[in-house]
């Protein structure tokens, strides 16, 4: 999509094409997408015809993002992938709010989705991109959404930024060759991530950040959402109040957890009665042994991010499972054990053992009636199957 195509979307005329588009697109793979094309090119040119359609497109694409809202709102195809998950950027924009910052300025600020999030949190926010479009789709957002907020086209290293409360940053992770994982290839570049650290100021950063990266005095706080880890934030001094936390986002609401919570070393434990799964974020928060302590249990293994506890919790911070038996390791018995259990359907889990589930599913080929789950780790540096059951 250019630039003018989308500036004619936003016409009445755009708009009733897209409200036609909408009426017409059956959802992506069906046979309606040509039957769709096909009409809107007969009621406009086809340049403003795949304007449309792409539009609905992306926003059935992203109500997995920003759930009702993503029918109001405007998306580019990197901008909708790039953007930060709503219920994520809802926390961040919380816990800015109640900072009470004068204002917060977005540096680089894609399609606008962490805009939207501070404006509907009550703060005054401005946004900036290099990219034309992008502003322009940010800003239309706003617009939809009838929310405040300025955007404009500028470079974020280029801007004096002592008139803003606090900064947001959200550096590019990608480049032609795809994710990138060292902070030297942000852009923008780690020194100015550094800098910008100096002042009040939030950056997201990949889950992946090694610890010893994280400078003294900010907070580094790894997010996860329904279960997957989605980004860790890195909090300057003046908003910091941790060193290490992780936050648990659910459907049910919001946990977290920090390195004040835990107790440092745990023992390591044989097999217990329970089994305990940590969360993906507490996993890269370094709090699995928090975990421990909060279910009076130990570690499985002193490499290993599993707890095993003799007393059932119920906890956001970890999957909890009872365990009913431990199987033999071995392939051929691990089979012959679940053939005899008359298990068909199994759910593999594992850490810290080089298997890959799928592979091991089929030549198990078990074909059982019952349904259970098998948890493949280490226990004390030794291989050990357990047959478990969630709760």
């Amino acid at each position: 999509m250019d630039l003018d195509a989308f500036r004619w979307l936003l016409t009445s005329e755009g708009q009733s094409l897209l409200e036609r588009a909408a009426g017409l697109y059956g959802g992506p793979g069906t046979s309606d997408l040509v039957r769709t094309t096909t009409a809107l090119r007969r009621e406009a040119t086809p340049e403003h015809a795949a304007a449309a359609l792409t539009q609905v497109e992306l926003r059935t694409r992203a109500r997995a993002k920003f759930a009702d809202l993503a029918d109001r709102m405007y998306f580019t195809p990197e901008g909708l992938e790039q953007a930060t998950r709503l219920r994520v950027a809802e926390h961040r924009a919380a816990r800015l709010a109640a900072a009470a910052p004068s204002s917060v300025l977005d540096l680089g600020c894609g399609i606008g989705g962490d805009l939207v999030a501070f404006a509907r949190a009550g703060l005054t926010a401005a946004g900036v991109d290099q990219d034309p479009l992008r502003v322009e789709v940010a800003r239309a957002n706003l617009d939809a959404l009838g929310l405040g907020g300025a955007v404009q086209v500028a470079d974020g290293t280029a801007l004096d930024l002592a008139g803003f409360g606090v900064v947001f940053a959200d550096p590019a992770r990608r480049t032609a060759r795809g994710r990138v994982f060292d902070v030297n290839a942000y852009s923008p570049p780690w020194p100015f991530v550094l800098s910008l650290l100096q002042r009040a100021s939030c950056v997201k950063v990949a889950p992946g950040i090694p610890h010893d990266l994280v400078p003294d005095g900010v907070e580094a706080e790894w997010v996860s959402d329904e279960g997957e880890v989605k980004e860790a934030a890195l909090w300057s001094p003046t908003l910091a109040t941790v060193r290490r936390r992780a936050t648990v986002i659910r459907s049910t609401g919001l946990a977290t957890l920090t390195d004040e919570d835990d107790p440092g070393e745990q023992s390591v434990r044989g097999v217990q009665g329970y089994l305990y799964e940590p969360d993906g974020a507490v996993i890269r928060a370094g709090l699995v042994t928090a975990v421990a302590a909060g279910v009076n249990g130990g570690l499985l293994d002193e490499h290993i991010a599993y707890v095993t506890s003799d007393q059932s919790f119920s906890t956001p911070f970890a999957r909890s499972y009872q365990v009913l038996e431990a199987l033999p390791y071995k392939e051929k018995s691990l089979r012959a054990a679940l053939r005899a259990r008359n298990i068909g359907r199994l759910t593999i889990k594992k850490r810290g053992v080089n298997v890959v589930p799928d592979e091991l599913r089929k030549r198990l080929a078990l074909k059982g009636d019952g349904e259970a789950t098998v948890v493949l780790t280490r226990v004390a540096g030794r291989g050990t199957a357990l047959l478990v059951r969630p709760f």
